[in-house]
């Protein structure tokens, strides 16, 4: 590999010599792939047009020769497409198209359209200019490579070599942009929060600390987009929404990444009702658009996320399948029940046990399910339920044993909000990094006043995951976290063949 790069370096030199850039600045491109495909796909067999031309530009993916004609195929980011190229365009062109052109660089085309004998539809390329001339060459099986981690590391190459992994990513930003028209249509407004916070929370979760050299103090990456949208509604917004990262420093597997989107909403007067209703539509919506229906196969399971959902509140189903009351039963009957499971938590606590229950039985949810009224100690931020004390105004959309969203009525009580902080800084200091930390100053701002409000939080990579049916989270994030690998001083992957 080293070797061929070092010619292909050298044939770039040599490119130069001759008068050509090899890496030019523009190239006029006025058609898709996808375009020229669609406009032209009545050509019978045979049949060409030359009163037509178009420009378009792309990834050489294959080339043959033929004698004085060569063919390649030419793929953009709609499509690909036959290319054909003979003497006609010139003796030095085609020659210099021969000894340089080669898979993997970028070229651009002038033509017309015309389809094969054998029903190709091609494009006869009157004139084309190389636009990047490429040093590495694209790999010949990149299919079946067995070492996942270099699909990750080298995403810009799956994208190159897998049509399948590329419409992926577009279909996760289309996503984006539908979840984007969707809030903005139930006259949400985007807003912005900061990522480095001197005091973070929001869920419970380990957050990674940086150092601000300016202040010369420690801060923490936020771990959820919350405490500072609910600011915003103390400040006066009715409804507000933001799409972004978050960030936790917790493991990594199929559906955790440590960097993850979330889309957090918050709206004044109403409460989790409210966002129940507003959880169904919106990712039914989105369903149902990329995959034209909302019955979908997900990694060999049917999973029907058509409305209503199902509601179930999270004593009764931990009841059913355990046969212990979270509310009722003491702190000993949860120990013996997950002692029998071989899964007792790192912290010896009863919201501790609670989750570490649930955690037991999730995995049996397959259809999307309304999970409801999570007790008052694995619920910090929510309002006590209006009927039960003992639980939350809370729901989480769980689907195939994965939480996909949580939501509240959210507590907005600074005196209830107060005695929730200090419970969970007394679980912190006694050695739970996940426990919400004390946030005075959000409690300096709902103590100005902040009305009834609903919350929602959805995870944006997991409900891509669904939509596109991707076995693994990391096949929905561009460029996911894994171990950075180690280069010599060329710039090759030290231990590459």
């Amino acid at each position: 590999m080293d070797e061929i790069r070092s010619n292909k370096i050298k044939e770039s030199e040599e490119i130069r010599k001759s008068g050509i850039n090899p890496y030019p600045y523009f190239f006029d491109v006025k058609e898709k792939i996808s375009q020229v495909r669609t406009n032209f796909d009545h050509l019978k067999n045979g049949e060409k047009d030359e009163n037509v031309s178009f420009s378009i530009a792309g990834r050489i993916m294959a080339v043959r020769y033929q004698g004085k004609s060569i063919f390649f195929v030419i793929q953009d980011s709609t499509d690909q497409i036959q290319g054909y190229l003979n003497v006609s365009v010139g003796q030095d062109k085609f020659d210099f198209f021969k000894d340089h052109v080669k898979v993997g660089d970028f070229m651009g085309i002038k033509g017309f359209p015309f389809r094969s004998h054998t029903g190709e539809l091609t494009v006869f390329a009157a004139d084309y200019q190389l636009l990047s001339k490429a040093i590495r060459t694209l790999p010949e099986k990149w299919h079946g490579l067995t070492d996942k981690e270099k699909i990750y590391r080298q995403r810009y190459v799956d994208m190159i070599m897998n049509r399948e992994s590329f419409g992926r990513f577009k279909a996760r930003y289309e996503i984006i942009r539908m979840i984007r028209d969707f809030m903005n249509s139930e006259e949400f407004i985007e807003v912005e929060t900061p990522v480095l916070q001197f005091v973070t929370g929001g869920a419970a979760a380990r957050p990674f600390i940086t150092h601000v050299n300016a202040l010369d103090i420690d801060m923490y990456l936020k771990i959820a987009h919350e405490l500072y949208l609910k600011r915003y509604i103390v400040g006066g917004f009715d409804a507000v929404y933001e799409i972004g990262k978050c960030f936790r420093n917790e493991g990594i597997d199929y559906k955790h990444n440590p960097e993850f989107t979330m889309i957090e909403c918050y709206k004044a007067y109403v409460d989790y009702n409210y966002m129940m209703d507003l959880t169904e539509r919106l990712v039914s919506h989105v369903i149902e658009k990329i995959n034209g229906t909302t019955k979908i196969e997900y990694q060999g399971k049917t999973v029907d996320f058509s409305r209503p959902w199902k509601r179930v509140k999270m004593r009764d189903y931990i009841k059913a399948h355990l046969d212990v009351d979270i509310l009722e039963d003491s702190d000993d009957k949860m120990i013996k029940v997950l002692k029998a499971h071989d899964t007792l938590p790192e912290i010896m606590e009863r919201g501790h046990y609670i989750e570490k229950l649930w955690d037991l039985v999730e995995d049996t949810v397959v259809n999307p399910t309304f999970l409801l009224e999570h007790p008052v100690e694995i619920s910090p931020l929510a309002k006590k339920h209006r009927e039960d004390p003992r639980v939350t105004e809370r729901f989480e959309v769980i689907v195939l044993g994965n939480e996909l969203a949580n939501a509240f009525s959210e507590l907005n009580d600074p005196i209830d909000q107060r005695e929730r902080f200090e419970a969970q800084s007394a679980l912190r200091n006694s050695g739970d990094k996940e426990a919400q930390m004390m946030d005075f100053d959000f409690l300096r701002a709902i103590e100005y006043g902040m009305p009834p409000t609903g919350g929602l939080g959805i995870g944006i990579d997991r409900l891509v995951m669904f939509a596109t049916n991707a076995a693994t989270i990391k096949d929905v994030i561009a460029f996911p976290l894994v171990r950075p690998e180690n280069f010599d001083e060329s710039g090759m992957e030290i231990g590459e063949e």
